[in-house]
Formats: C-alpha cells, structure tokens, sequence
C-alpha cells in the first residue's frame, strides 16, 4: 500500500514521544491503518537544538507552512501549542483537503468555529482526543459512544498540576507556595504555573467539554474561572476536619428545564466518600452522566509526553483510516445552540469560615443576614472563644448569586471580623 505521509509540527515533549511510537509501533500501525505512516517532515523552532529523541536531520526544517501545504502530505499533528501560528497553519493544512490532529487545547477553545469550518470545507478531518486528559479516552465518548443519550452533567479534574500541589497540601499539610515548589521540582509544573493554577488550562478543557456534550458551541471566556492560588493549608485542614478534600474541578452542567446550561472551574470541597476525593498526584478522572447511560467515570493520566502522545496515535489511525476509506469522521454539533447561562443563575452549596466577636446574638444576626437572601443554613459550629472564635456555615443548594450577595452582606456586618474563607461544596446531592 502507498504509504500516507505525516507532518509533525513541534518536536518537544510530545512531539519526541510522537516519533518514537511511530516508529517502535510501525508495523502494528500499518497494520491497524491499513498503509504503513511514514514521516515526511518535522517543523521546529530551531534546527540545531538538543532534542529527546534522534531525529534524521533531513526531516527537519523551520518552514512550517511549506511542509504543511506540500501536496505529499496527507494528515498533519500538530503538538506545538498556543493560538498562533498553530491556527494558521492548522487552517491552511485542512483548507487543503488534509487531515489534522491536535492536542490544542487553548486553540480550540478559543477558536474552534474557525478550525471545523475549514474542516468541513476542505473535507478533511479534524480530531483532537489528545487536548483534554491526556491519555484518557474521553473526547470520542462524548463525539460518538454517547452521541445517541443525553448529557446532563459532566464533573471532574482535569489539570493535573493542581491536583498535585492540592493532593499534597490535603496529605502533608504543607502550604500551597510549599506544594508548588515542589511540583515544579519533579516537573508537573512550569516554570510559569500560571496557566494551571489560575485555572486558565481547566477552563480551556471545560469549554472543549461542554461543546461536545452539549451541541453548542463555547468559548474558553464564556468559562467561569477561578485557581486555586487563594487555598490556604488552613482551609485544607479545615475541610479535612469535616470530612471533605479540596479539588479544582471543572464542571458542565445543564439547566433544571434543558434550555441552558453552565460551564465553571474552580476549588470546592467534595465529600472524602465522592470517588474524585480519592484521585491523588497528577491525575485526572471525569464523571459523565447521561440519561440514558447512568454515571460513566474516565480515569488516568492526564497530561505528560507519552499518555498524550498515545492519544495522538490513537487519532493518527482513525484518520488514516478514514483517508484510505474516503470518509470522514463525525463534523462538528452545535445543533442544540444552547446558551451559557451566567454564574449567578448556577446553584451550589457554600461552605464559609467567619471570624466573629464572641458575644451573644451573633449567630442571630448572621443567621438574619442568610434568611434575607434566601439561602438555608445546613450545619453551623463555633470554633474557639474570646477573639479567636469562628463560625463555620455549610448552606443548602442557592444560586451563586444570592451566594455571593450573603458573603457581602457578612463582611458589612460590625459583628463579623472578616471572611476569613469561602468555598463552593459540590458532589454531596443527599445533603439536600
């Protein structure tokens, strides 16, 4: 069989281990494909840099739109990252009929109207399994194995970076500028963290989430975003106190009457029982819950060169596949056009930590200030006397918005010293 030929763009962490499966795994890829995958070129950055793996010299070049636009290529990977000039070259490759695969998060998020509209132009396929979770078979559950149920909610953890710095925080009590150090140590965190621990990454991945369970299409600034740079090891101790661990989650969920929907990422407590409480380290597991279908939970490495890199491959072979059929695989569906729905319409619980004088009628006046706003107090207790006591206050399900009104409303009070925390509690529907 003629082969079909591949352009990589971008050989660092990814890309190296892109190479190395194609070529441990030629055979059983040819095998799988139906033609054997051969490599026609690979663009980097510069030509005479160091790389993890041996690279025949002549694959290489800087010129990235030549190698992508050359008519012997058939699909191209693109594992270099950021918006440009991946959009444009991504765009450019598929405008001529080629097919793509990539692990862009950001991009997609971002941009993906662009990139499926001249998918479906250009008649070439566009997948991207290896842009949230790693590894994880995730994307083409909710692209096809689900495509005939209806989502309600997706939850989960998809940023391995913070999961670790939390994990840590929750099983030594170290403190989070602690917990990232040594995250950075051992390499789950850039230089630069920002990206991860203010949640940007999350956001990327919930929006990717949400489109594909949904039908609609979401962009990464219609995500509601908050890090976790704000955790502190007493908030982590407090919540372990009360049985419950602290995580970033990401979660994408369905109006009460269908016709929305919201899309947010941020810490919250969930209950020690809740099987997210039990995912340590760097990785990541996602709920789905569908109508049909039940409660479907994707777990394992979500991020590092070899578990996105099989995520790659595992595309590479669908859509070498679908060339040598002269198909396509599923376009884009935003059929549904659902809107986003505004934080403040989403309803949580709360969990909030205040520092108070200890006096009598205190927790008169703060329970007044939650009953005005209509949000029901679950549990209360008063921790120390004297100019140490606080109260802790977990409330039953409101909407963010009334949430947030109590929490002004509390630090106006003359009996309330200060907040000293704040935290949404997710994954206990039985308090209720």
């Amino acid at each position: 069989m003629k082969p079909l030929k591949v352009a990589l763009l971008g050989c660092g962490v990814v890309g190296s281990q892109v190479i190395r499966l194609m070529h441990e795994q030629a055979d059983d890829l040819a095998a799988r494909v139906g033609a054997p995958l051969e490599l026609a070129g690979v663009a980097v950055r510069r030509l005479g840099r160091k790389r993890d793996i041996d690279v025949d010299p002549a694959l290489l070049t800087t010129d990235a739109e030549a190698l992508v636009t050359r008519d012997d290529v058939d699909i191209v990977i693109e594992v270099i990252g950021g918006i440009e000039p991946a959009r444009s070259l991504i765009v450019a490759a598929l405008s001529r009929g080629k097919s793509v695969v990539t692990a862009n998060k950001a991009l997609l998020a971002e941009d993906g109207p662009t990139l499926h509209e001249a998918a479906r132009s250009g008649n070439g396929d566009l997948y991207f399994e290896a842009s949230v979770a790693g590894a994880i078979p995730l994307l083409r559950p909710l692209r096809e194995s689900l495509a005939g149920d209806h989502v309600k909610r997706v939850l989960g953890i998809v940023n391995g970076t913070t999961n670790y710095i939390l994990d840590k925080m929750d099983s030594t009590g170290a403190s989070f500028t602690d917990a990232l150090e040594e995250a950075q140590t051992l390499g789950y965190a850039e230089a630069d963290p920002t990206a991860d621990i203010e949640g940007f990454d999350a956001a990327a991945k919930a929006a990717i989430l949400a489109g594909l369970a949904f039908h609609s299409r979401v962009r990464a600034d219609e995500v509601h975003r908050e890090g976790i740079t704000e955790i502190t090891a007493t908030d982590v101790a407090s919540a372990k106190a009360m049985g419950y661990v602290i995580k970033l989650l990401a979660i994408c969920a369905r109006s009460d009457d269908g016709r929305s929907f919201g899309v947010r990422v941020h810490p919250a407590m969930i209950p020690r029982s809740h099987p997210l409480a039990g995912v340590g380290e760097a990785y990541n597991a996602v709920f789905v819950e569908a109508e049909s279908a039940g409660q479907l939970m994707f777990y394992g490495k979500g991020a590092g060169g070899a578990p996105t890199a099989s995520a790659v491959l595992g595309d590479l072979v669908a859509v070498g596949r679908n060339r040598l059929g002269d198909t396509r695989g599923p376009e884009e569906s935003t059929y549904a056009d659902l809107a986003v729905h505004p934080m403040g319409e989403t309803v949580t619980r709360c969990h909030v930590a205040l520092d108070v004088a200890d006096k009598p009628g205190v927790l008169a006046r703060v329970a007044e200030l939650f009953s005005k706003h209509d949000v029901s107090i679950q549990t209360v207790r008063q921790e120390g006397h004297g100019d140490d006591a606080q109260l802790v206050i977990v409330t039953h399900r409101a909407t963010d918005a009334a949430l947030s009104a109590t929490m002004e409303g509390l630090r106006e009070l003359d009996v309330v010293r200060a907040v000293a925390s704040v935290m949404r509690v997710e994954g206990d529907e039985k308090a209720d």
